[in-house]
């Protein structure tokens, strides 16, 4: 029977692991240009942002397999549960944890940087002529990337060498839990220390972005809809550019041949006409692309879908409004809980897995911890909220210098250098908002699941102690836990040892993270203003929103989704077509000189 569930376990993670796969695969198809689309940099993208987010969703996993030794109703170990076992099922986590923050760190800090300059190394006329081999762009590639080779060295021979909390007096370092933390090697030690930079790199990354995408993305989905489909706006498009063009052939032909040109209001209005045909032209690509045209048979599926489902993104926004704010209320009271409850504050990075203030969210997790897999598919949908959001805010913000932008993110034009830097940033911020969710959002369960053991005395002749008949006496195991009963029963998950591994050894990690979350929880709130930028950045930026936003307007939006489903326009009575460019938009755009 134990090892049934546990498999079972396995194979759950295994189906998530496809669906990750998907996952990635869908949103490197949906963002990368499909013009300057690269074998390489899609494989690598998909192939990191598949590693970072198994890594991340491995914590419900580690939760069900220690979890699965106790019986949380009797707060004992199973009959099966030997100590071999469970050091067997923690030394296994072990392995696979380490595996895949290396995986990240490397493909993070070596593969992607490689990737990036071997990009930048094509020339097309030189590959074309042979005076470019592959054996030379190699090298062009690595040339570059020894610099992050040496960046790798220094993290993992400081975190090797650098010294670490050892006996600290009155830090409260006699519990059994922070003594099993400071045991360790010196591979364990590089390890922890270099994944330690990295969250905290993550964690400033990730309050910049996650923040205020928390925020959008529930607005974004509710104001998505749009009042035209797209092959109305098709139609009338069409439509209104053959007037347009016709109306300047009579223009020109009426006035061919004139001395002294065109006369004053003639020009004005041929004028006008000139910048609004350049605004339909653009308007006619842009209902081609939101029908599909030139697109595989792929892309269309994926726009009918997202036509059916429509309607539905009103709910599934005002529904992530409510998650948005449940996230916000349950990090700030378990902030303010490890501000004032923690058992060794700075001196271990605020180190609390049992929360003394209600925290919803972790109730949640705790409850539904109990019938695996409901914890993990709601963790599943928790960590897909998170990863969204911070595609929204890195599309919203652009990777930016400062006020200046760098790249930007945008579906189906972003560049694969762009790709690139987007997939490293989200690694970071994964390991960040996984700080987070086990950390502050939901730490009872990240830490111990629903564990419980039973504070009584031993009987005689008997191997556990027995609450059969005492409910009350059984409790949640905790970091404080010092009784032999709590230490033969309550077993940490691998991932919330090894936070809390980063957070006793390294202090200064543990520190910074922590307060950072309050920075989150600020940006999450506040209104952004944009740095002011030159008059091409500007014009730049209000033909790019007039395009994005074209079809998210309110009003008329179930009628658009049927068009959008069918993929036909609905007919308009004669003479009675939409103005598509009205006369606040011509006062906008520049004159034709």
């Amino acid at each position: 029977m134990a090892l049934i569930q546990l498999t079972l376990i396995w194979v759950v993670y295994a189906v998530v692991l496809a669906l990750l796969f998907a996952t990635a695969s869908i949103f490197v198809y949906v963002y990368q240009a499909p013009r300057e689309r690269s074998a390489v940099v899609s494989i690598i993208c998909i192939f990191t942002l598949t590693s970072l987010l198994a890594t991340v969703l491995l914590l419900p996993v580690d939760i069900a397999l220690v979890s699965s030794t106790t019986s949380s109703k009797l707060g004992r170990r199973k009959d099966w549960a030997t100590q071999d076992r469970v050091d067997n099922i923690t030394f296994t986590l072990r392995i696979v944890y380490y595996t895949l923050y290396s995986l990240d760190a490397i493909l993070c800090l070596l593969v992607i940087p490689f990737t990036y300059f071997w990009y930048e190394e094509y020339d097309e006329v030189a590959t074309e002529d042979g005076s470019q081999t592959f054996t030379s762009r190699l090298w062009g590639a690595f040339k570059y990337t020894i610099a992050f080779v040496f960046l790798v060295l220094i993290i993992f021979l400081v975190g090797f060498f650098v010294p670490v909390a050892k006996d600290r007096e009155g830090a409260h370092y006699d519990y059994g839990y922070f003594k099993d933390l400071l045991r360790e090697g010196h591979g364990e030690r590089a390890l922890t220390f270099s994944t330690g930079l990295l969250i905290t790199i993550g964690t400033l990354i990730y309050i910049v972005y996650t923040g205020p995408g928390l925020a959008l993305l529930p607005v974004a989905m509710i104001k998505q809809a749009p009042s035209i489909s797209a092959p109305t706006l098709s139609a009338n498009t069409a439509s209104a550019l053959e007037e347009n063009l016709e109306r300047q052939r009579q223009l020109e032909g009426r006035n061919e041949g004139r001395e002294g040109g065109l006369p004053a209001k003639d020009r004005r209005e041929l004028d006008a006409l000139v910048r609004e045909e350049r605004t339909l032209r653009r308007r006619e690509r842009l209902a081609a692309e939101a029908s599909g045209e030139g697109h595989n048979w792929l892309v269309r599926a994926w726009i009918k879908t997202e036509a059916v489902f429509r309607p539905l993104k009103l709910l599934g926004g005002l529904f992530l409004v409510v998650v948005a704010i449940l996230v916000w209320v349950s990090m700030l009271l378990t902030g303010i809980d490890k501000a004032k409850n923690s058992i060794c504050k700075t001196h271990c990075g605020y180190v609390l897995a049992h929360v003394q203030i209600f925290n919803p969210l972790n109730w949640i997790f705790v409850k539904s911890s109990k019938v695996f897999p409901i914890d993990y598919v709601l963790f599943l949908l928790l960590m897909l909220f998170f990863f969204s959001s911070s595609v929204v805010g890195l599309a919203t913000i652009g990777i930016r210098f400062l006020w200046l932008r760098i790249f930007q993110i945008r579906k189906g034009h972003t560049s694969p250098q762009a790709l690139l830097m987007a997939t490293v940033m989200l690694t970071l911020m994964a390991l960040a908002f996984n700080y987070a969710i086990a950390m502050l959002v939901a730490p009872q369960y990240s830490h111990w699941g629903p564990q419980t053991y039973c504070n009584r005395k031993l009987l005689p002749g008997a191997d556990q102690p027995d609450c059969s008949n005492f409910k009350n006496a059984i409790i949640p195991c905790t970091e404080k836990s010092r009784t032999d009963a709590a230490r033969a029963v309550c077993t940490s998950s691998v991932m919330g040892s090894f936070l809390d591994r980063i957070s006793v050894n390294f202090s200064f990690f543990g520190v910074v993270d922590f307060w950072a979350q309050f920075g989150f929880l600020v940006f999450i709130l506040t209104l952004f203003r944009t740095p002011h930028m030159g008059m091409f950045q500007l014009e730049q930026d209000a033909e790019e929103d007039e395009e994005e936003g074209l079809l998210a307007s309110t009003g008329r939006r179930f009628g658009a989704t049927w068009q959008d489903i069918t993929g036909r326009a609905k007919k308009q009575p004669s003479g009675s077509g939409p103005r598509l460019v009205d006369n606040e938009e011509e006062e906008r755009m520049p004159a034709v000189q």
